[in-house]
């Protein structure tokens, strides 16, 4: 997989001895990054963990002991990797969301307060705590042990704005009608743009809460961190989020390949055999031939759903101007919502896996365009890899993410759905052939490139988020 960008060797002019005498004083300084346990927030941190520990600082990843038990991290020696207690160290089931949050809030805290006095009694001790901004909480432990404390926000400013004006009272749960949502700096949206913790009313009380919470305290932390670079929110957000005095740095895309040497987040969940089928298959295929199906390691799509996107997939492949393919990732837990037959009936056009190593797979290229779930992650790779999209949002906040991706970034087409909430074989196959080989097509590949070099950019040496890590890393 071609990098995006790599750190040059420091030279021994002025600048270069400056950054050199600031790496070796940098060793000193030891922080700690503390991710909610679940991938999509583990990835990003474990990224940023990486890019800080080659900016010479010590750092220890922080997660608790039941993600051991399911994900195996591949960190560097420069990172140092510890585990806490969450409380389901003996894999025991919480009765509910709610009775989940408040037993792993009511332990980390604990455990985590415990980890800090062991390492302040050291002779490195840590001076910040770089937390999920969906635990609040944490900022709270790391300020009554002394230390520094950073919110790192694990989805997009847009998303994170809509979560405070929510906190602040500035639009009421739920919105009824049709009515537009005006919110500053922002496009208007419908309630079909909202996250959907905030539209579906009642659905995701605990959720809700969580996300809101944010915002309880998040002016008491002394660096608001964004998993996002400047030209993609600077006119929507980034500039408010300024303006309103938020101690922010945008210091994203916080992937592999942008501005580290490496291919992965570090994450070993499948064996190597797995991704060496995925790319040999790519390998076959002629350029921008294949369409690539992910929706992410926690949404669940209906039967009907599903059947309605197997045919999709088959009826855009087969009905094509020319002969393109795709590769669909079915978690194991999801195959049983299969067509009958379909796997064998499409063999010659598809490849259907339970996993995919997906950077490399959107930076193969044979990938013509990525049908997406629209989880943050996932479409900060896109962006960063220059593959157009065709959006497909589930839950959370991938309705506003698509929204993004279709109307103001214009690099992707949004499904939309029947009035009984299905998105059908016809719309996915359209919205392929779109994509894939319509003039709309390179009208939205051309601002994916765009988007590509502007993230390129960003996270080269003195780009807008490299200098912030760099101011960052300086002001501790």
């Amino acid at each position: 997989m071609p990098f995006l960008h790599s750190h040059k060797p420091l030279c021994c002019n002025s600048i270069g001895c400056g950054e050199r005498v600031r790496e070796e004083m940098g060793r000193e300084t030891h922080i700690l990054v503390l991710p909610f346990p679940l991938q999509g927030h583990i990835n990003p941190m474990l990224q940023f963990s990486k890019h800080l520990a080659s900016k010479g600082l010590k750092v220890s990843f922080i997660t608790t002991t039941s993600v051991r038990n399911t994900i195996h991290l591949q960190l560097p020696s420069s990172v140092a990797i510890q585990y806490i207690s969450d409380g389901y160290d003996d894999e025991k089931q919480a009765e509910s969301l709610d009775d989940y949050l408040r037993r792993f809030q009511d332990v980390v805290s604990k455990t985590l307060a415990d980890f800090i006095v062991q390492k302040q009694k050291a002779d490195d001790p840590p001076k910040l705590l770089v937390y999920d901004s969906v635990m609040p909480w944490a900022l709270e432990v790391a300020k009554g042990l002394g230390l520094g404390g950073a919110s790192f926000f694990t989805q997009s400013c847009a998303v994170n704005a809509i979560y405070y004006h929510l906190n602040r009272g500035h639009f009421e749960v739920p919105l009824g009608g049709p009515a537009m949502l005006s919110l500053p700096e922002m496009p208007l949206l419908g309630i079909d743009d909202l996250p959907s913790f905030i539209c579906d009313d009642g659905a995701y009380p605990a959720l809700l809460r969580l996300v809101a919470n944010m915002f309880s305290n998040f002016r008491d932390a002394d660096w608001l961190l964004f998993n996002t670079f400047d030209k993609l929110e600077e006119q929507q957000m980034v500039k408010w989020m300024m303006a309103s005095q938020w101690p922010i740095k945008t210091i994203g895309p916080s992937i592999p390949s942008m501005g580290y040497d490496d291919q992965d987040y570090g994450l070993s969940l499948f064996s190597p055999s797995a991704e060496a089928a995925c790319i040999n298959w790519l390998d076959s295929k002629p350029t921008a031939s294949v369409v690539y199906a992910s929706f992410g390691s926690l949404a669940c799509l209906s039967e009907a759903q599903m059947e309605e996107l197997a045919w999709g997939l088959h009826n855009a492949t087969a009905a094509a101007h020319f002969r393109f393919h795709f590769l669909w990732v079915v978690r194991a837990s999801e195959e049983a919502k299969l067509p009958a037959n379909f796997v064998d009936e499409t063999s010659e056009i598809g490849l259907i896996v339970n996993w995919s190593p997906q950077l490399r797979v959107l930076a193969h290229p044979a990938v013509g365009c990525f049908m997406t779930h629209c989880g943050w992650n996932s479409t900060l790779e896109a962006l960063a890899l220059g593959v157009p999209m065709v959006a497909m949002p589930q839950w959370s906040d991938q309705a506003t993410n698509a929204k993004y991706i279709a109307d103001v970034w214009r690099v992707g087409l949004r499904l939309g759905a029947d009035d009984k909430g299905v998105i059908t074989r016809q719309e996915i196959g359209v919205r392929i052939k779109e994509v894939m080989e319509g003039e709309r097509g390179i009208e939205l590949r051309k601002n994916a490139m765009r988007w590509r070099e502007l993230a390129r950019e960003a996270v080269q040496e003195e780009g807008s988020s490299d200098s912030n890590i760099e101011e960052f890393v300086s002001g501790l």
